[in-house]
């Protein structure tokens, strides 16, 4: 058995920036996939007239999320995974560390 006593937040961070960056740029496509289906629908509110064009605009909002989610997954994921490194940096001084069977 090998014991985990220290992980670095550093390390943390890059493989949190990176495994939430790609969970933010599927959820992007799929955020556009959508927006691009329903946007030329209209689905607005009820009763409220809607502005000339913006059918269009709904369209192509969603390609902006393929930009925005990674960039905000990634760097939201890679700070909380520091975070969560350094805690368990601190916990794992108090109990000895995590155990794990490595063959």
């Amino acid at each position: 058995m090998a014991i985990i006593r220290r992980v670095g937040p550093g390390s943390a961070f890059k493989v949190g920036l990176v495994l939430y960056a790609l969970m933010g740029l599927l959820m992007g496509i799929f955020m556009a996939c959508i927006s691009m289906v329903l946007g030329p629908m209209g689905l607005g509110a009820p009763g409220v007239p809607d502005v000339p064009g913006a059918h269009i605009a709904r369209m192509f909002m969603g390609v902006g999320a393929i930009i925005f989610l990674p960039i905000m997954y990634g760097i939201f994921g890679g700070i909380f995974a520091a975070i969560g490194a350094f805690i368990y940096n601190l916990v794992a001084g108090w109990v000895g560390g995590l155990e794990v069977d490595i063959s």
